[in-house]
């Protein structure tokens, strides 16, 4: 008997199965590339913030965590490192008026008893929007979508 050329019917739907999975799977990666950037950054500023907190009631002394905007980085008290946030990014600060420097300057203040002065953080670039709050009697961080 002579086998005729061509393919199986379980072939062609492992194929379209794969087809399918690669077609829900791989536009998401490249099209997020703004938004994980800007998720990632949330992030550390949200670290830095309990860093600053943390220090603060280690220390038993207050702490500051400064956001320069116009620069887009952000200092936390006794570290001399500068940690930037992306360049896209559109940055807010909602914070005290007594710890507002300048216009481009402000900074959120943690107390001994873990307290802070309270505020937020907001990080937009496109459609994605990433708001870090501090609240003001407990002190705790909370990262928002």
């Amino acid at each position: 008997m002579k086998r005729q050329a061509g393919f199986t019917l379980l072939e062609l739907l492992v194929v379209m199965v794969l087809m399918g999975l690669m077609y829900a799977l791989v536009p998401p990666m490249f099209s997020s590339g703004g938004g994980a950037e800007l998720r990632a950054a949330a992030r550390q500023l949200a670290a830095g913030l309990r860093k600053t907190r943390n220090q603060a009631i280690a220390s038993r002394q207050e702490a500051v965590l400064t956001v320069d905007v116009a620069a887009r980085q952000f200092r936390v008290a006794g570290d001399t490192r500068q940690f930037t946030l992306p360049r896209e990014a559109q940055v807010k600060v909602l914070t005290a008026k007594s710890e507002a420097v300048d216009d481009k300057v402000a900074t959120i203040r943690f107390y001994p008893d873990g307290s802070s002065t309270g505020g937020g953080i907001t990080l937009v670039n496109g459609g994605s929007q990433f708001r870090v709050d501090v609240d003001w009697l407990t002190g705790n961080v909370r990262l928002l979508d």
